[in-house]
């Protein structure tokens, strides 16, 4: 496996200033989902408190969180709606840990740029910008070779772009550990596994009869027959996306939204229902793949942290995320809102995913032979 692209350096908690830092200080909330005046408003980098004890890491990392002291000693990062009455909450307005609280910026960039830099895109997205897909394909091979937790979060245009086969074929080739999105993509794909159309137009782009109550008729046979994965045990649905999921055993976590059609049965219209399935697994993610789907892009981006846990405090490595959309807007609008390690690429899902798995493919072979030596 080659050389980590960036090196995490821990901070030195013996040298000033932190050696003189103080404790932090924890105050009770004041009632179930309300925050103590003053509390800690968390970012996606490592973040170190020193509470009764040395520095340490809380767990379950996130922004726009906080950090809550368990009776236990242990510190997790929690959502304002889950603190409840009394609970210790983290307080502090710096992240230099004068107040007890340090956020390591520079972690990965070796102490000698700004927090502002820290990031793999160092200037704005644009179509114009190449994209080395040689680079991203060994990026999640070697992902998948270390066993790695790889989330994708996927729009419908993937599958109305004739990129499904390319989508399949990473779900039943390891590529895909998560399968995030939302009713709509679900729905296209069953769409064309029971008529072969998407939203009534065919593979070639033409209207069939009858074509724009098809999605319709998708939902119903999925609900009659009790759910996704009930369809595919009994044969209704065999080929697709979501059959390759069930098939391969890849959970999947289906967010709905108050436009949705149907929807189909596990689809969870309960918005902070469906924040803590899909939480259930941003929190184990090691790599993310955001293919053309702004809101549920950005959504996931701000449950990720901007690294992944390793075995020791000092081998953190940056959570390398891949977004993928047809404007600049939507890569950039990621980015801003926190998800700095993020690869923008800015073209169509067709291309990307098409181009991505023919480099992966290449990968996969130029690794065979250094396999077979060892």
């Amino acid at each position: 496996m080659s050389r980590p692209r960036f090196q995490y350096r821990p901070p030195d908690f013996d040298a000033p200033p932190l050696a003189g830092a103080p404790v932090a200080r924890f105050e009770p909330a004041p009632a179930d989902g309300v925050l103590p005046d003053g509390f800690f408003s968390t970012t996606n980098l490592p973040t170190y408190v020193k509470a009764a004890g040395p520095w340490r890491r809380p767990r379950l990392p996130r922004m726009d969180c906080v950090i809550v002291l368990h009776p236990t000693g242990d510190l997790v990062v929690t959502e304002p709606r889950k603190v409840r009455k009394g609970q210790p909450v983290a307080v502090g307005t710096e992240e230099d840990g004068s107040q007890g609280i340090f956020v390591h910026a520079e972690g990965f960039l070796g102490g000698s740029h700004s927090a502002n830099e820290f990031g793999f895109m160092q200037t704005e997205v644009s179509r114009e910008r190449p994209v080395d897909y040689a680079v991203l394909a060994q990026l999640l091979g070697e992902e998948k070779q270390r066993g790695g937790r790889i989330i994708w979060v996927v729009g419908p245009a993937l599958v109305h772009a004739r990129a499904r086969e390319d989508m399949i074929w990473f779900i039943k080739n390891g590529y895909v550990q998560t399968f995030l999105g939302g009713n709509a993509v679900a729905v296209h794909d069953l769409e064309a596994a029971l008529f072969g159309t998407t939203l009534g137009m065919s593979s070639s782009g033409e209207g069939v009869e009858g074509g724009h109550a098809l999605h319709m008729r998708a939902i119903n046979q999925i609900r009659g027959a009790g759910g996704i994965a009930a369809a595919v045990r009994q044969g209704l649905v065999t080929a697709g996306i979501m059959h390759a999921l069930v098939t391969q055993r890849v959970p999947f976590v289906l967010a709905g939204s108050i436009r949705d059609d149907g929807p189909l049965p596990e689809v969870l219209s309960d918005t902070l229902a469906a924040q803590d399935a899909m939480r259930q697994f941003t929190t184990q993610a090691t790599f993310a793949v955001f293919v053309a789907t702004a809101l549920h892009a950005i959504a996931v981006g701000n449950m990720l942290p901007a690294f992944v846990d390793a075995s020791t405090p000092d081998e953190l490595r940056p959570l390398t995320t891949i977004c993928v959309d047809q404007t600049e807007f939507v890569v950039n609008k990621l980015r801003d809102r926190g998800t700095h390690q993020a690869y923008g690429v800015v073209t169509n899902a067709q291309d990307f995913m098409h181009v991505l798995r023919f480099y992966v493919e290449r990968w996969e072979q130029v690794q065979a032979p250094a396999t077979v030596l060892r």
